[in-house]
């Protein structure tokens, strides 16, 4: 009985090796940066992104002329103020300059949430063109060589053409 136990157990581990040595993995991989470069829709979502940029920067750069000349105004007649208005007007400084740190700061979290939301349609695309080329192909598993982490590959498919195809890009 242990004996045909044991054959029992040896056959059953044959099986499953032999079945699991016929299932070949399959390798691939896409340069992501090339692929955003050449996406439909980045470039009006860039511009959309830049005319942000430019919109935030213009009111940041106005809150700093206003700031530079008071200071300027301050610093001209700094000598000829009594110690309740140097200090008011010090106040008034300092106020501003906190306003525009704290804008600059809420500018910069606009322009991450911008960026996400301009270019998040744009990468779900890609992403879905990639998981659909791995699937029609038989790829077990694509690399992202822009990303600089995989140090060796075996050698595997790119699949740059056949992403570009199925998103119906030259």
């Amino acid at each position: 009985m242990k004996k045909t136990l044991a054959l029992f157990f040896v056959a059953m581990f044959a099986i499953g090796t032999s079945a699991f040595a016929q299932k070949a993995m399959k390798f691939g991989h896409i340069n992501s940066t090339d692929l955003m470069q050449i996406m439909p829709g980045r470039d009006s979502a860039q511009t959309a992104f830049q005319a942000e940029v430019t919109e935030l920067e213009g009111a940041l750069t106005a809150m700093q002329e206003e700031l530079q000349k008071k200071y300027s105004e301050y610093q001209e007649r700094r000598d000829q103020m009594t110690d309740l208005i140097r200090s008011t007007k010090e106040q008034e400084l300092n106020d501003l300059s906190q306003r525009i740190q704290t804008y600059q700061q809420n500018a910069q979290q606009k322009l991450d949430e911008k960026q996400k939301e301009l270019l998040q349609p744009i990468i779900d695309r890609a992403k879905q063109a990639i998981a659909d080329v791995a699937k029609e192909n038989g790829y077990s598993y694509i690399f992202d060589t822009s990303a600089g982490t995989l140090l060796y590959q075996p050698d595997s498919d790119d699949i740059m053409p056949l992403v570009k195809k199925k998103l119906g890009l030259k």
